[in-house]
């Protein structure tokens, strides 16, 4: 996105900066603010976890994110309809098993309280 949607773009790079930050901090109340309350993550198994759930196992290091580096992040959709997608390598300890995947995430946005918030996020290995 460029032009007239500079300021959605920047807003939902931040955005998810903020979110990856705090999934490796395992800061549940900073991530709590980057997502809307109905918010979802499809994992790569193809699990939709709950908001709730997914806030519980960050901190208790059921979900423990170690380091989350970006191979490329790029901002697609429009000025209503933002979508980042992120490709990483994440090195994360999943409900027991570590290892460090090649993802990408693919972050929906919807204008929220006044911001941009994550709506939901399907996580894959493509």
């Amino acid at each position: 996105m460029t032009g007239p949607n500079d300021d959605v773009d920047a807003a939902v790079r931040g955005n998810y900066a903020a979110q990856r930050d705090s999934m490796v901090a395992g800061d549940a109340p900073a991530l709590a603010e980057q997502l809307t309350e109905n918010f979802t993550l499809t994992h790569m198994t193809g699990y939709e976890q709950p908001r709730r759930d997914w806030l519980t196992q960050v901190p208790s290091g059921e979900m423990a994110y170690h380091r989350i580096t970006d191979v490329a992040v790029t901002v697609g959709g429009d000025a209503t309809d933002p979508v980042l997608t992120a490709r990483t390598r994440t090195d994360a300890t999943i409900w027991g098993g570590r290892g460090t995947w090649p993802l990408q995430l693919e972050i929906h946005f919807t204008h929220d309280t006044g911001q941009w918030l994550s709506a939901y996020t399907i996580a894959s290995t493509r």
